[in-house]
């Protein structure tokens, strides 16, 4: 009896183990940390080749993972296609498709880098349901126990007006669209709408697409992932990057909505694309252009305040915090001090595209160039100089602007023309 219970001890870890999902943009909570370790043993990480590949379409929306489950967005021929894969040998399970331009209504600028979608699905494990926001504004609900079966849908741009985002500094004029992925805080799904006459957020009810309320703040969506669930004050917030400012809005009952605080942060080009870190009650934000900064934010339910400012900017890459340690990849892999924004160490390249994860071992793994893929060990193991203990490169030939993701012993891996790639631990 006891070498039975022992058994089916193990076999229920290993079966937790397995389960590991990625059901959000930057992972299960949504911050690029998760509890599943890395695969490293000491002298090896991923095999040679991949476990399967699969061609997704254009598009820079990143895949997720729930079960044995992978989800994805690409456009290609005039249409988005949400598709469902097996995590296990990339079979397609079901798909669904909509018309939809390459590019979004008032595109302007950098055609020959992006296209197709930029937002991440985002996945409800209360309902089974997926939600997909394309470039042009198309907000649709599937459910993925009905094959993906279209229960709602709604365009932003023709429901709140929004237009062009203007120029606000003296780089040129950018329009990317709608990039930013939508996220579900109970039964609401919050969408940076960026209508500077209805709201910045709008909240939807997660089941018909019914609206709930709209922000106080009323801004032009900033490029960005997503926003970041917080607490301030043990009061749930969400922090998000407008095209004007880093804002904290409320989530609690009668104050849904309501505006926490603002800190400037205006970017060329309207390029905020890292998306807002949360850590507590400090959210880090960073770019390039005209900042060339990362700055530490802390807030409280009445006014956000500079804790510090350094010098380790980044233009795609949102930063990742974890046991005292801010990690970014751009242009360089950099490990910076939460507390001080002193840098601990730096090395390696990535270019200009770059996602991180920090895994329950304490390792990083860093994506990014034309298909870069590298394990580092974390600050805890190594706290003063950069240590690379595994790579692969050029596992394709255009940018690799979608973030990596990591589940049930899998990397996934994939490129804005739509090449995805998985490596089985």
């Amino acid at each position: 009896m006891t070498r039975l219970l022992s058994l089916a001890l193990t076999l229920a870890f290993a079966l937790t183990l397995q389960a590991a999902d990625w059901p959000h943009w930057r992972g299960p909570n949504r911050t690029g940390v998760t509890d599943e370790a890395s695969g490293w043993t000491g002298d090896a990480w991923l095999p040679d080749k991949p476990a399967w590949s699969a061609k997704l379409g254009e598009g820079a929306s990143s895949p997720i993972v729930v079960g044995e489950r992978v989800f994805t967005l690409g456009w290609e021929d005039g249409k988005d296609t949400l598709r469902c894969l097996s995590a296990k040998d990339g079979k397609e399970l079901w798909s669904q498709s909509y018309k939809c331009p390459r590019y979004p209504r008032f595109h302007m600028g950098d055609e020959g880098i992006y296209s197709g979608p930029s937002s991440t699905p985002e996945f409800d494990p209360a309902t089974g349901f997926v939600y997909t926001l394309s470039i042009d504004g198309d907000l649709i609900c599937w459910d993925t126990n009905a094959d993906g079966k279209k229960l709602w849908s709604r365009n932003l741009y023709d429901d709140y007006k929004v237009e062009r985002r203007p120029k606000l500094t003296r780089a040129p004029q950018r329009d990317y669209g709608y990039t930013s992925s939508p996220l579900i805080h109970k039964d609401w799904l919050l969408v940076e709408v960026g209508s500077t006459k209805s709201g910045s957020v709008v909240c939807f009810d997660k089941k018909s697409g019914k609206e709930v309320w709209t922000s106080e703040l009323k801004e032009e969506a900033g490029h960005t992932g997503g926003m970041s669930p917080m607490m301030v004050e043990g009061v749930p917030c969400v922090a998000l990057l407008t095209q004007r400012n880093l804002a904290v809005i409320r989530l609690d009952a009668g104050k849904e909505g309501k505006t926490v605080a603002t800190f400037p942060w205006v970017t060329d080009f309207a390029n905020t694309i890292a998306g807002p870190a949360v850590e507590g009650d400090s959210v880090v934000i960073v770019a390039e252009y005209n900042h060339r900064a990362m700055v530490r934010v802390q807030f409280t339910l009445s006014e956000a305040k500079e804790v510090w400012r350094a010098k380790f900017p980044s233009k795609v890459c949102t930063p990742v915090i974890h046991d005292g340690c801010v990690y970014v990849a751009w242009q360089r892999i950099r490990c910076i001090d939460f507390k001080t924004g002193e840098l601990k160490w730096e090395g390696g390249a990535i270019g200009d595209p770059g996602s991180c994860i920090v895994t329950a071992d304490g390792k990083v793994i860093v994506y990014g160039l034309s298909g870069k893929l590298a394990l580092i060990e974390g600050a805890k193991q190594s706290p003063n100089a950069y240590k690379e203990l595994a790579v692969k490169d050029k596992l394709f030939k255009s940018q690799a602007w979608p973030h990596v993701a990591l589940a049930g012993g899998r990397v996934y891996c994939r490129d804005r023309e739509g090449n995805m790639v998985v490596f089985s631990k």
